[in-house]
């Protein structure tokens, strides 16, 4: 069977899917192609490698955002991008923010990232540019993380939900009866379970307005 990183690649992005990515193994990827282990190591050298040809298939999916004449619209379609292979691909968030991605798609990525982000009203030199760019991103992994943890506890939790609100119930209450966390007791008592897409949109809008709408004197 002819093999090619692209298809090592793509099996073990289906092991990963599925299981995780404490459920890949060499072993299993080849068995997901039908082959022996070592044959494997024709063409990775280790699972390290693997995972860079992982994640940059993934950011192939993200490059295919349509570039906009606006910047704004740009960086929109690249962000929300992320977000759906994000979610498409968990184990992806969990390589973010880590080493650099410096495949030819994640380069792709940043390169039109970082061109449409130099556009924007508030970013007038490379300073600015970078500091916009540190937020960009700071927000995306902390979002996107928050947002794939939330969905995996949902789903380890079940219908325990119930069941681990009851146990925690009669504490939180005490605790916020003392009156020492005010705050908290409005957040929990009256705050809203919020959409999460919406919040995504919102905090994204709210980042890129702050992004724009610093202006410094000369």
């Amino acid at each position: 069977m002819p093999l090619s990183r692209a298809k090592i690649a793509a099996a073990a992005i289906r092991i990963a899917d599925a299981h995780g990515l404490d459920g890949l193994s060499v072993r299993k990827i080849a068995g997901e192609l039908g082959v022996g282990p070592m044959r494997l190591y024709d063409y990775v050298i280790n699972i390290s490698e693997l995972l860079d040809l992982m994640v940059d298939a993934v950011y192939a999916q993200i490059a295919e955002a349509a570039p906009h004449s606006e910047w704004r619209a740009t960086l929109l379609a690249i962000v929300h991008r992320t977000r759906d292979a994000a979610l498409a691909h968990e184990w992806f968030s969990d390589l973010l923010g880590g080493r650099p991605h410096l495949g030819p798609h994640a380069l792709a990525v940043g390169e039109s990232t970082a061109a449409a982000l130099s556009q924007a009203p508030g970013v007038r030199n490379i300073d600015d540019l970078q500091r916009a760019l540190g937020a960009l991103n700071a927000f995306l992994i902390g979002a996107l993380r928050t947002e794939v943890t939330e969905r995996r506890t949902a789903r380890s939790t079940g219908a325990d939900v119930t069941a681990w609100q009851a146990s925690r119930g009669p504490y939180l209450t005490r605790m916020l009866e003392t009156g020492r966390y005010p705050t908290v007791a409005r957040l929990v008592i009256d705050g809203a379970h919020l959409d999460a897409a919406e919040t995504f949109n919102h905090n994204l809008t709210t980042l890129l307005d702050g992004i724009t709408g610093r202006v410094k004197d000369s």
